[in-house]
């Protein structure tokens, strides 16, 4: 996700708003840095608990997206796909952290 959203932010309008752009490239990063240090925790629980902190974050993703979306920097479709992007991470942490808590 972090490699699209870059990929994304490098376009010239969303380049050039700042806030947005840095916005949403720090929640990105976000995600696999929260993913990271839970698994450098010491219990699964403490694990789940990053692995919701990196939910979060790519949900805040597809809020920013939406942003981008209606300020004209990114079209319907550029939309879509980084939103689904989006929703697939949220899937996958879910479910692991769903297995760290049945353990």
């Amino acid at each position: 996700m972090v490699k699209m959203v870059y990929a994304l932010t490098r376009q010239k309008a969303f380049a050039q708003d700042f806030g947005l752009r840095d916005q949403i490239q720090r929640a990105a990063v976000s995600v696999s840095a929260n993913i990271a240090e839970g698994f450098d925790c010491d219990s699964n629980a403490e694990f789940a608990r990053f692995l919701g902190y990196a939910r979060r974050s790519a949900v805040e993703v597809q809020a920013l997206l939406y942003a981008a979306l209606d300020a004209g920097y990114i079209a319907q479709a550029a939309f879509q796909a980084h939103y689904q992007q989006a929703e697939k991470v949220k899937a996958l942490t879910s479910a692991f952290k769903r297995s760290l808590q049945e353990r």
